[in-house]
């Protein structure tokens, strides 16, 4: 039996409830200080809210710290760390490996931060003690069945969400345009931006295009496949995103793995409960790039997003005539007032508002750019918004309900879909009914009331209708005893994999590049312990010019049609630049990687 889990991003309480109302088996969350999403950052008090929350469920609450730390701020970390698992966190996620090497008694997931690429490195994670290692999005499904074979560590892959068109980790591209480092939570996502393509000569290729803006990842149609290679847990990106697209994207994967899980005997779900969803889930209709499934089949062109690196939403149609003040599609659509649409030409792209609906005129705000032949998309369905927004999901756990009454008082009996237990009696003398039927009538409906608890009662029998009980304490009876089933639910302690690291794994190579960040003595005092000899100082903390910024498993020559290994008519060396900064990229076709250097020649200040 194997256990899955969706694993769901919370950027605050708010989020973490939506998070598991709809359905995740487990959130993580950012704590004060140390998170690679520095806006998501959360007090202790607010985990420990969620904790609270989460393991009536048996949700688990992953706490990250996945940025690499200076020498000065290990004392600060540890003692974050520690007052995490005070508030009872069930997991903890790292970049750096002096987290590891504090000897912390809780569980440790290696952050995709720490570059988790290979087979060789997730073995050797797992032998230093990490529990679960958190693989790099751009693996494919082969390279997933690698790593399964190597290790027998629990995996965990992104499903949803945005890219990191840089391998996780191995990024400094942000480091080359500002102090704002993404190893330090800090990213100012350059990737984002708009690029001009030139070759060795300076001759322009394409201009003002965002050439590193991937489409955002959509694995819905493998998760069965990825299931068969190894994965254990489901990650959806968004520890930033509004808490719309937590409940649609959440409530559409729990839909799926359910379906998955249903008909199989060899898994079985993590956590307990079940959602009851008032809307129909549609990824779609939540923040997206256009979706794509990235690398998961193989290196594939059609992964770039070169016209926008903003949600464009789902494509709606094409537009076949326009007027003055309106257009006509070339096909019905369900669009709205209030709807907010985008329309996308070979060479501009404009965004507007529905302000009516006109038989088959669509009449927006405003007409700029949309011309006959756009493409039109919806980036916010107001209705599909509404719905959200007056959800009223729930979350209950079934319980099984034995009341027994007699002469001496009432027994009320609970136990609920996972097997936990409570009793729980009201002793005074009861006198004999005058109708038992009535009696077990009304007993029956006082205990079926679960309304403002989170649970719902599936069976319930009723003993000894021959005494008389008011409704009243019947009632008062139940309270206590569903109050004390949550409490027990709360307060027990969930199976943890807690490993600890005996020195005795070898790290996979004599050397630790500049690349790895190792950034602190605790850091290093681990490597060497298993077997490093040479640590280069890590290029977080050197100047980037002319080094490699970035390594990538998408490739620009691949996304145009001018594949190295398929007689490109483009050939020599390539750069793109945006104002001052500069990249010269590198092809190694061998491997299929394409890595950015950093060529940037920054102006001098004037005194």
């Amino acid at each position: 039996m194997r256990y899955i889990e969706l694993l769901a991003p919370a950027k605050n309480f708010e989020a973490a409830k939506a998070a598991i109302d709809h359905g995740a088996d487990a959130i993580y969350m950012g704590a004060a200080r140390f998170g690679a999403r520095r806006g998501a950052a959360n007090s202790i008090e607010e985990i420990a809210r969620a904790v609270e929350y989460a393991h009536q469920y048996g949700v688990r609450v992953h706490s990250t710290m996945n940025t690499v730390l200076y020498d000065n701020e290990l004392s600060q970390a540890k003692a974050q760390a520690q007052e995490l698992i005070d508030a009872g966190i069930d997991a903890l996620i790292v970049q750096d490996m002096a987290l590891r090497e504090m000897g912390l008694d809780v569980e440790l997931h290696a952050s995709t931060q720490v570059g988790n690429t290979t087979p060789e490195g997730a073995k050797f994670l797992e032998e230093c003690g990490f529990s679960r290692i958190i693989l790099e999005r751009a693996l494919s499904l082969d390279e997933i069945r690698a790593t399964r074979q190597a290790t027998t560590a629990e995996l965990e892959c992104f499903i949803h969400g945005a890219i990191c068109v840089g391998h996780s980790g191995r990024c400094f591209l942000s480091r080359s345009t500002s102090s704002r480092s993404g190893n330090r939570g800090e990213c100012s996502q350059p990737c984002r931006l708009p690029y001009d393509l030139r070759d060795s000569n300076g001759r322009l290729i394409m201009q003002g295009k965002h050439l590193l803006s991937v489409k955002d990842l959509d694995l819905s149609r493998s998760l069965e496949e990825l299931i068969d290679a190894g994965i254990t847990s489901f990650k959806i990106e968004g520890r930033l995103k509004d808490n719309g697209y937590i409940q649609n994207i959440v409530s559409h994967y729990r839909t799926l793995l359910d379906q998955i899980i249903a008909r199989r005997d060899d898994l079985k779900r993590q956590s307990a409960g079940r959602s009851i969803i008032d809307f129909t889930p549609d990824p779609a209709k939540s923040f997206t790039r256009g979706g794509s499934e990235y690398m998961l089949h193989g290196r594939k062109a059609d992964v770039a997003s070169f016209d926008t690196p903003k949600a464009i939403g789902e494509f709606i149609g094409v537009v076949k005539s326009t007027s003055r003040k309106g257009f006509v599609l070339d096909r019905k659509a369900d669009i709205s007032t209030a709807d907010g649409i985008c329309a996308i030409t070979s060479n501009h792209m404009t965004g507007s508002n529905i302000n009516a609906i006109e038989g088959e005129w669509i009449i927006p705000n405003r007409m700029d750019g949309i011309e006959a032949g756009a493409k039109i998309f919806r980036n916010y369905d107001h209705r599909f918004t509404m719905q959200l927004e007056r959800s009223r999901t729930r979350r209950i756990l079934d319980v099984d309900a034995r009341l027994k009454l007699s002469k001496d008082g009432c027994e009320l009996w609970l136990r609920d879909e996972e097997g936990i237990e409570v009793q729980f009696s009201e002793l005074q003398p009861l006198t004999e009914s005058n109708n038992k039927e009535k009696m077990i009538q009304t007993a029956h409906k006082q205990i079926a009331k679960c309304g403002g608890t989170i649970f719902s009662m599936r069976k319930i029998d009723i003993l000894g209708g021959e005494f008389f009980a008011p409704a009243s304490l019947i009632s008062e009876l139940r309270r206590k005893a569903l109050e004390e089933l949550r409490l027990k639910r709360v307060n027990r302690t969930l199976p943890h994999n807690i490993i600890k690291d005996d020195g005795s794994a070898r790290y996979p190579s004599r050397r630790v590049t500049r690349y790895e960040n190792v950034t602190n003595a605790m850091a290093e005092k681990f490597y060497r312990k298993h077997g490093v000899e040479e640590i280069e100082k890590a290029l977080e903390c050197l100047p980037t010019h002319g080094e490699r910024v970035m390594v990538s498993s998408y490739c620009i020559r691949r996304e145009i049609g001018e594949c190295l290994k398929e007689n490109p008519r483009l050939k020599g060396e390539l750069h793109i630049e945006h104002g001052y900064s500069k990249y010269r990229l590198e092809f190694d076709c061998k491997r299929c990687l394409m890595s950015l250097y950093d060529c940037s020649i920054k102006p001098q200040n004037k005194e």
